[in-house]
């Protein structure tokens, strides 16, 4: 890359370090990106449980269709699951090239279901039950193991998972977003039934949406912690690309958006939008990255998944376990690893959740040994306590 094209890049970036710091990363080696889908994103209608008849009868009216020739309806995997179908055109061809998986029932021991909560404890990777170091992420903690590569934060500020001893820049990202009320079309319907019985009812109505979606818009701005939106992501996901191809091997980004008590949708709607621009995104970052994809590990998680059964307002709540993405050119996918149950009633996690079986800091460790060969010493200064789980994600 010209020195010209680089600053050109560089401009908008408010980084940390000075340009004259960056240097170029060794061809081939490994890169890892991990992107955090804040507010506990519905891992049931991404990775749909078709096989499950409790999954149908629970969510009356946001399920995901059993595969079938319909568009609308959920993408076979395997005799147990499917894929939201917004993904049909982004993600599911990287999963038919062997170059995605999904693990279900994974997440981390932290059962308080608190955005806040579970996100410090996910980004820390610190041993249950310990005093906590808001100084020790474990990405830096990783970073450190391998002699200090070059990292980097997309994000606003420098998050948990990267605060530590290697020094690492942040970038931040501006999101594009759109309102999702229209006070326009509020103010044509308003005006219709003005003078008529029905305006009392009318205001009252759109009174009473518009708190609802103030407070929900505060909760979800709160539980995303400035996070990028999916559609900011789509739209920065090539120029991360460019920058990790050519300087940095470790990266962070995190997306939020996915608190989704209120009309979350099935196949369609809010939660469907989300997944459609989310996975433009991943499939746009895979394209940047060129040949660099085949050296290239991307790691997708979220502090909790969500209420199986489907709440009162057509939305899920805050729940425990979750799936993870993991994709990359040297990826072993097309397939759903990790140890896996029947769902049902009576297996959910206090009646309520997917319970967690593949503890985050475990699978990480197995992850983290095969791309860069660590030997059990230094997985534990990563992940303390910890004994790495391999199930073959590299």
């Amino acid at each position: 890359m010209k020195r010209r094209d680089l600053l050109k890049l560089l401009a908008p970036l408010p980084l940390a370090l000075p340009a004259s710091r960056l240097i170029a990363a060794p061809p081939g080696s490994p890169r890892l990106l991990v992107v955090f889908l804040r507010g506990g994103y519905d891992a049931a209608s991404l990775l749909v449980p078709v096989s499950s008849s409790y999954y149908y009868e629970a969510r009356t009216d946001i399920s995901v269709p059993r595969p079938s020739t319909e568009l609308n309806s959920a993408i076979r995997l395997d005799a147990d699951w499917g894929l939201h179908p917004a993904l049909r055109e982004s993600v599911y061809p990287l999963f038919e090239k062997g170059e995605a998986l999904f693990i279900p029932f994974a997440g981390t021991d932290d059962a308080s279901r608190s955005h806040f909560e579970t996100q410090d404890s996910i980004e820390l990777g610190q041993p249950s039950g310990s005093t906590r170091d808001y100084r020790s992420g474990f990405l830096n903690r990783l970073a450190a193991v391998l002699n200090g590569p070059q990292a980097i934060g997309f994000t606003d500020q420098l998050p948990l998972i990267l605060q530590g001893r290697v020094q690492v820049p942040n970038s931040a990202l501006r999101s594009p977003a759109k309102p999702s009320v229209d006070p326009r079309q509020s103010a044509i319907i308003s005006a219709m039934y003005r003078g008529s019985a029905l305006a009392p009812q009318v205001t009252e109505g759109f009174s009473v949406r518009d708190e609802v979606a103030r407070q929900m818009a505060i909760e979800m701005d709160s539980a995303s912690r400035s996070a990028t939106t999916a559609k900011g992501f789509e739209l920065e996901a090539r120029r991360i690309a460019r920058l990790m191809k050519e300087h940095y091997s470790l990266g962070f980004v995190d997306v939020g958006g996915w608190d989704t008590h209120v009309n979350q949708g099935g196949s369609s709607g809010y939660l469907a939008s989300r997944f459609e621009e989310l996975g433009r995104g991943l499939s746009a970052f895979a394209q940047e990255m060129a040949a660099g994809w085949r050296d290239t590990t991307v790691v997708v998680i979220s502090e909790f998944g969500r209420t199986f059964r489907q709440n009162g307002n057509r939305g899920t709540d805050h729940g425990h376990g979750t799936v993870f993405w993991v994709l990359g050119g040297s990826v072993r996918g097309g397939r759903v690893p990790g140890e896996q149950i029947r769902i049902e009633q009576s297996t959910l996690f206090q009646n309520r959740d997917y319970p967690v079986l593949n503890e985050y800091r475990a699978v990480l460790a197995g992850l983290f040994e095969r791309l860069y060969g660590l030997a059990p010493r230094q997985t534990q200064q990563v992940f303390a306590g910890v004994k790495a789980r391999d199930i073959g994600l590299v």
